[in-house]
């Protein structure tokens, strides 16, 4: 019997970048925030769940205002608007309105591991930042991080899909099938990212957005799971 010929899995050009919580801390300033907000609006409303509510608020408004900065202030100001029945203060809309400006200017901290490994791999992959959020903020982060020379491409998106990646990596590299995506967002950066038919990286953060939860795909051929991008080059090295 002739024995058919299995091909090599194509050898990995292209690799991925997710930013926030990723690349530098993100989630811990909406935290910080959020918490501001509900001691705002604690004397108006004491008996209400506003974490809660304003969660409720962002998952609705994501379709209207998309991932960032400023979705989270309207949605906070449209939680306060609801939860006092329109008695909110003019002075507590002013204090939110600032508190969205504070984050916007806050100074940029990278992640440990991420600047080493970004300058082991630069030469070796197309390095490709895809990150989602607001156009401007991402743009600011990125030149506040000192590492856009690392990569060879940006893509600031509105969301993060199985066409958004067949796209990207057809656009700066040689295809899904020879990239790999990695960030801290299972939902967005590794499993849409594997549908595409790319590896996807999962790298944990512990103040990951509840809504960029999901399971694990742990039961995926080209799934892999790291405790930090430290970790990143060991990883590529045994690959299959």
């Amino acid at each position: 019997m002739t024995q058919a010929f299995v091909h090599p899995p194509a050898p990995l050009t292209t690799i991925g970048f997710d930013a926030d919580d990723t690349l530098w801390q993100n989630e811990q300033f909406f935290r910080l925030t959020e918490a501001k907000f509900a001691e705002l609006l604690r004397p108006y409303v004491p008996d209400h769940d506003v974490e809660a509510r304003l969660l409720e608020a962002e998952r609705r408004n994501l379709a209207f205002y998309g991932f960032g900065i400023k979705g989270f202030v309207l949605s906070m100001i449209e939680t306060a608007i609801e939860l006092t029945e329109g008695r909110v203060p003019a002075g507590v809309i002013s204090q939110l309105l600032d508190a969205g400006r504070e984050m916007l200017r806050h100074p940029v901290h990278t992640l440990p591991h991420v600047r080493e490994t970004l300058e082991s791999l630069h030469g070796q992959y197309r390095m490709v930042l895809i990150t989602k959020g607001d156009l401007f903020d991402q743009e600011r982060k990125l030149a506040a991080s000192g590492l856009g020379d690392f990569f060879d491409a940006v893509e600031i998106v509105s969301d993060k899909s199985e066409a958004t990646y067949t796209r990207i990596f057809a656009r700066h590299g040689d295809g899904a099938a020879r990239a790999m995506m990695i960030g801290n967002s299972l939902k967005s950066d590794v499993i849409p990212a594997i549908a595409a038919g790319a590896w996807g990286v999962f790298v944990p953060h512990p103040l990951t957005w509840v809504l960029e939860h999901a399971e694990e795909p742990s039961d995926t051929a080209r799934f892999r799971k790291i405790s930090d991008l430290g970790k990143l080059p060991a990883l590529l090295a045994a690959l299959p």
